[in-house]
């Protein structure tokens, strides 16, 4: 990682930078190992000391510690404080978001259908119940149905400009379906709400 420590009105020494070299270390290393660079900048203002530390962690990741005290390694204690708290949340952030990941409930397989309708003479003479239509299969492709609330399948059912969206609600399990209907709205078919009379 590459550490720039400079000084606003303020002398950096030697023994300052190294400080601030190997605490940076010690933190990047314990919370964010791929860290690619940081700026420490050393201000002045009546008695006490301003440290900003602004560390460029990972790609679009900037984070930001302040810290102010009676002399300067002091605020670059508590700046790098406010810093390791920030990567440590963050740390945390990532680490549950791949847990949830991992427990969540694999998608279930399934096979989606395109159909097509033709009109056949002698079928509808056969089955006069389907007045002639059947359909065709045109194209068949493997589909997952995901565990979802009902927020995420609308969010992608807008995404993806489908017509209609089944998943397994995560809150009840069962299967559900939204859908978007011809006055703009969208709809949703949850057979766990249902009450047969």
């Amino acid at each position: 990682m590459h550490i720039t420590v400079s000084g606003k009105q303020v002398d950096v020494g030697d023994a300052l930078r190294t400080y601030v070299t190997e605490q940076l270390g010690i933190i990047c290393s314990k919370y964010f190992d791929h860290a690619l660079e940081a700026q420490v900048v050393f201000s002045k203002a009546r008695s006490f000391f301003m440290c900003d530390i602004q560390m460029h962690a990972g790609r679009n990741l900037i984070m930001r510690g302040e810290g102010e005290a009676q002399d300067a390694h002091a605020a670059f204690d508590a700046a790098a404080e406010h810093l390791a708290k920030r990567l440590r949340r963050y740390r945390r952030k990532v680490n549950d978001h791949a847990r949830d990941l991992a427990n969540r409930e694999r998608p279930l397989a399934a096979r989606q259908y395109v159909l097509s309708q033709e009109r056949q003479a002698e079928e509808a003479e056969e089955e006069p119940g389907l007045n002639g239509i059947h359909g065709v299969v045109v194209a068949e492709m493997p589909a997952e149905i995901e565990t979802l609330t009902v927020g995420e399948a609308v969010m992608r059912l807008d995404l993806a400009h489908a017509p209609v969206l089944m998943f397994r609600e995560r809150k009840s399990g069962s299967l559900s379906v939204v859908y978007r209907r011809d006055d703009g709205h969208i709809g949703w078919i949850d057979p766990s709400g249902a009450r047969l009379s």
